[in-house]
């Protein structure tokens, strides 16, 4: 039997839900391993508006008003939990898969990785996750917590592509497993596109002058930029920025090189990253996302962001400061998880700089979204850059077997309007199956 959950429609709003089985569903809240939990794959709070928070300008130092996103309060704390569970849907949709007869492999550097398992727990289902060794403790932990195993490969998060190739050589093939691929499946563009991106726009309709100006996320899967699609389709001149580390500037200049921000970096455009919608790329210094994490913590956000959420909201004041963007523009941008995955990092960063710890935590409280490094922003919007980019992406994915064909055809604009407009035939047919939720 497949345990059901919530339509991409129930995702956007779950108040579509029936009161009662809505008041059922939040009860669930306090019961982590409850399959209702995956009714609460929302960005909405329990009052039905958009989870998310105004950066104070005083910690930014920008006048233009830095809207984050909150991922931490999804079932299993990161909104990663979101395309899991959309890519297994669609895939028991087509019936590739029951829990009688696969097993799950999430390959990634965490938060997908620990949604696999979550999401496998709560219907059912064996999982595996296939990640790098040098990920935080805290990953792993909550990983075996829900009752996944690990295959881990060599290295940190930018050696994701033996992640990669570690999980076609293994199981990509073989009936007994079915791959959750959150670089190259479509269900991941199309939770962001449709929920995050609507999240988005919702909560930028209640500040400033009610638009959205600038959307910046890190690329790990480069799923959650697809909310820049959608924006871009309500808000035409809004602008998309995708940081990187500083320390592995694939994007920025075809580079490659090991960083600590983990869950974004990972040396490759990603299959289903629309590089024909990302205007901006640019650079963050590991080392300022992970003391603008210390000095978080130290402010009324503690426990709130996570580091590539501080990652993210470093290069939104860089950005609203590039484009000045003033009073009333908004800026958008996700806080994919919350602090709790991260204090092993935060005692490696204490081991490696010892007596100086404490002064230059001091130091980043004041102004923990500041920039240490130069401004290193790069337009990416001309021809001769697109290209670049596309030929960057065709490098990666051919080598894993996917036809050229299908990647002439992402770099037309049809081809992910198309995508995006399946989820109103998908929710049609699980609808059909699933039929009404139980009201009492």
């Amino acid at each position: 039997m497949i345990v059901s959950g919530p339509t991409y429609a129930e995702m956007q709003d779950p108040r579509r839900q029936p009161e009662a089985f809505r008041q059922r569903v939040l009860a669930a809240r306090d019961q982590e391993l409850d399959p209702l939990n995956l009714f609460n794959i929302t960005w909405r709070r329990p009052d039905g508006t958009i989870n998310y928070i105004v950066l104070p300008s005083a910690l930014t130092g920008v006048e233009a008003n830095i809207i984050v996103l909150l991922g931490k309060d999804f079932p299993s704390g990161s909104h990663k939990v979101g395309p899991v569970y959309t890519t297994l849907l669609e895939a028991e949709l087509d019936g590739r898969v029951s829990p009688e007869r696969q097993t799950l492999v999430g390959p990634s550097t965490g938060n997908f990785g620990i949604g696999t398992a979550y999401v496998a727990r709560l219907k059912g289902y064996r999982a595996v996750v296939v990640m790098p060794d040098g990920m935080s403790r805290e990953r792993y932990d909550r990983i075996r917590r829900y009752g996944g195993e690990l295959d881990l490969t060599p290295g940190t998060e930018s050696d994701v592509i033996l992640t990669l190739e570690r999980t076609h050589e293994a199981y990509m093939h073989r009936p007994e497993y079915l791959v959750l691929e959150q670089f190259s499946l479509l269900p991941n563009y199309r939770f962001h596109r449709a929920v995050t991106g609507r999240a988005a726009l919702e909560a930028a309709s209640a500040e400033g002058n009610g638009r959205v100006a600038l959307f910046v996320s890190a690329p790990g899967s480069a799923g959650t930029l697809a909310a820049g699609d959608e924006i871009k389709a309500a808000h035409a001149d809004a602008v998309v920025a995708a940081p990187e580390p500083r320390e592995c500037p694939t994007l920025y200049s075809n580079g490659v090189g090991q960083h600590r921000i983990e869950g974004v970096g990972d040396k490759m455009v990603t299959l289903i990253h629309n590089v024909g919608t990302t205007d901006y790329v640019l650079l963050v210094h590991d080392e300022d996302a992970l003391w603008g994490l210390v000095g978080v913590q130290e402010t009324p956000l503690a426990g709130t962001l996570g580091i590539s959420s501080v990652a993210n909201i470093i290069a939104a004041v860089t950005m609203a400061q590039h484009l000045g963007l003033g009073r009333g523009d908004n800026v958008v941008t996700v806080a994919t998880d919350g602090f709790d995955r991260y204090p092993s990092v935060i005692e490696d960063l204490r081991r490696r700089t010892g007596r100086q710890f404490q002064s230059q935590m001091i130091r980043w409280c004041s102004m923990p979204f500041a920039q240490s490094t130069p401004v290193e922003i790069l337009d990416v919007r001309t021809a001769e850059q697109r290209e670049r980019l596309f030929r960057q992406k065709d490098a990666v994915w051919t080598r894993l077997g996917y036809p050229k064909e299908l990647l002439q055809r992402m770099r037309g604009r049809d081809y992910w309007k198309e995508e995006a407009a399946k989820t109103a035939s998908i929710d049609t047919e699980y609808l059909r199956r699933r039929g009404p939720v139980a009201e009492g």
